[in-house]
């Protein structure tokens, strides 16, 4: 199972400016290993963010993203102690879903 995504979401008014660190490999298919086999293509391929239960974010990906990638979006309408909710799904079918609340700027 992936590691957890870092995800941090502060208010800017009623603004709430998201990003999340999510740890994948993102293999291109393009690699080679130490034997010189090609490593199969491994990546993320949809990313969707929930505020409060409603998708507010939703994203298509393809292997040309980088290892361990950072996405970050602007969530309009948000309040401190909203709910923000972050999936991923890559090709191979693994998924991950973590969670944070939106704080205030500055705690």
């Amino acid at each position: 199972m992936a590691d957890p995504m870092k995800i941090r979401a502060t208010l800017q008014g009623d603004v709430a400016d998201v990003r999340v660190l999510m740890a994948h490999p993102m293999e291109t298919g393009q690699r080679k290993d130490a034997a010189g086999k090609i490593v199969p293509l491994h990546f993320i391929q949809t990313i969707t963010a929930q505020l409060n239960g409603k998708t507010v974010f939703n994203a298509d990906v393809s292997q040309a993203v980088s290892r361990n990638p950072v996405f970050a979006f602007k969530v309009k309408g948000a309040k401190a102690g909203d709910k923000i909710v972050i999936t991923w799904t890559d090709n191979k079918g693994e998924k991950r879903t973590d969670e944070t609340v939106v704080r205030a700027a500055g705690s």
